[in-house]
This record gives structure tokens, C-alpha cells and sequence, in this order.
């Protein structure tokens, strides 16, 4: 089944958005936790690994934060990957000519 590469950038552009906020929190906790592990102070910074976990107080995600948050970024990458496979495909193509 081939999909038309229209149709891949448009679930990229829908997606990526979306994402941008899950990665972004997901990446900067780990950083803040992972510093204060090394510098000695995680008990200040208890709150990082309870977000990046996807416990948010009242809202709690942990069984399915991870599990969204992997399946999104899967989706990015391959979708990416298929845009930028198509995009050499034709330039070389076109390098031919």
C-alpha cells in the first residue's frame, strides 16, 4: 500500500505539535533529575521525577505517559524518515537530468 507523501506530512505538521510539550517536559525532568542526582540534592527536585513520570498532582498518567509518549515520537520518526527519504529519492532524480 503506498501512502502519498502529501499525506505523511500532514499526519508529521498534525502530530509534531502535539508532541512538542510531552517531549520537551519529558527530556527537561529527566535533565534537572539526573543533575541533582549527580550534585547530591534530589530531594529538592523530587517533583521532576514525578512529572517526568507523568504524575502531575491531580492528574496521573504514569501508565500511559510513557507508553503515548513513545508511540508519538515512533510515529515523528518514521513519518520523518518517509519525508526525508522521498525528498532524496527525487533529488537525485532530478540530479539525473
Amino acid at each position: 500500500m503506498k501512502i502519498k507523501a502529501a499525506k505523511i506530512r500532514q499526519w508529521h505538521r498534525w502530530l509534531a505539535p502535539i508532541m512538542l510539550l510531552p517531549i520537551l517536559l519529558t527530556t527537561i525532568t529527566g535533565i534537572i533529575y539526573q543533575i541533582a542526582e549527580l550534585g547530591g540534592f534530589v530531594n529538592q527536585v523530587r517533583w521532576a521525577i514525578h512529572w517526568h513520570k507523568g504524575d502531575f498532582g491531580y492528574i496521573d498518567f504514569q501508565r500511559s505517559f510513557p507508553f503515548l509518549n513513545g508511540i508519538g515520537l515512533l510515529f515523528l520518526t518514521v513519518t520523518g524518515i518517509s519525508m526525508w527519504w522521498k525528498t532524496r529519492r527525487v533529488s537525485r532524480s532530478n540530479s539525473k537530468i
